[in-house]
């Protein structure tokens, strides 16, 4: 029979939001002397049905090869993808009712944007952006911050959550680092490893196919390509499959979207202290650390 009481569980989860360096954080933490993230990024477990249904022990198994004096994380960002998984922060409750949470926030376009391009990518969205926004509403959801963060204020309170602006951790990538590792209870002087590439990056992913990916994965054929192809003809195949421009949001639609996120950005902001919108949002965010205030 299984019993929790002998497993080792996460101290932190990295809950998102989406595109917004969630892979790149969960790698710098990774390589961390003291810290321990699981292999497996996005398990996912708390928000999809179908990884629930696999139990705690499947989860926890994650973590068994972290040694006992290790903090131990990780990054899943379907943890903030309300409405789609209404049963996330309760069962996090559930079973993990110590831990703390990281969310990265990013300007809601720009994370929007990079969302589109990655379900295009999926093929998932197969329709131009400006009409995609109206007929796939989780584009715009996963941009609503405020409406991500309320149930883990509810349920956590704000001291276990931290906000980290995505714009500040690329500007000042060692001090973020820092108060990130400070608030997970880290007791030595973490070091961001600036080797490491940044991680799932939207605009150079390629749409999938199901024979062009099956035949890039063989071995044997991974060796020839790369010793008989030269290189700028490879990258001219590869631009088959990706967007041949940044997607653009037309000013109607962007005016529409900020009449969506400039409330729930005001919200944010109260809960910092500070004066949020979409016009301010990447200025802001970059002169200063910020901090809950009082909910």
């Amino acid at each position: 029979m299984f019993s929790e009481q002998m497993n080792k569980f996460p101290d932190f989860l990295i809950i998102g939001a989406m595109k917004c360096a969630t892979s790149t954080l969960h790698e710098q933490l990774a390589v961390q002397n003291g810290i321990f993230m699981t292999e497996l990024k996005e398990p996912n477990f708390f928000s999809n049905d179908d990884q629930y249904a696999k139990g705690m022990e499947w989860y926890l198994s994650h973590f068994e090869s972290a040694p006992d004096s290790t903090l131990c994380g990780e990054s899943s960002t379907h943890y903030t993808k309300r409405p789609t998984y209404p049963y996330t922060v309760k069962r996090i409750k559930q079973h993990l009712p110590n831990a703390k949470f990281i969310y990265i926030i990013r300007h809601p376009i720009d994370r929007l944007v990079s969302q589109y391009i990655h379900e295009w990518t999926q093929r998932r969205i197969f329709i131009d952006i400006n009409q995609a926004i109206y007929q796939h509403p989780e584009l715009v959801e996963y941009s609503r911050y405020s409406l991500q963060l309320q149930p883990y204020f509810e349920t956590f309170g704000q001291i276990r959550v931290l906000p980290i602006f995505f714009e500040r951790l690329f500007q000042y990538p060692q001090t973020e680092l820092e108060r990130i590792c400070h608030f997970i209870g880290y007791r030595e002087k973490p070091t961001w490893n600036s080797e490491l590439n940044a991680q799932n990056i939207s605009s150079e992913r390629m749409q999938k196919n199901a024979i062009r990916d099956f035949l890039v994965e063989q071995p044997v054929l991974q060796k020839v390509r790369r010793q008989f192809i030269p290189k700028s003809f490879r990258t001219w195949v590869r631009s088959w499959w990706t967007l041949k421009k940044r997607p653009k949001l037309e000013p109607k639609q962007v005016d529409y979207l900020w009449t969506i996120f400039d409330p729930d950005l005001a919200m944010l902001g109260s809960w910092l202290g500070i004066e949020l919108s979409c016009e301010n949002f990447k200025a802001t965010v970059k002169d200063t650390p910020h901090n809950w205030i009082g909910l």
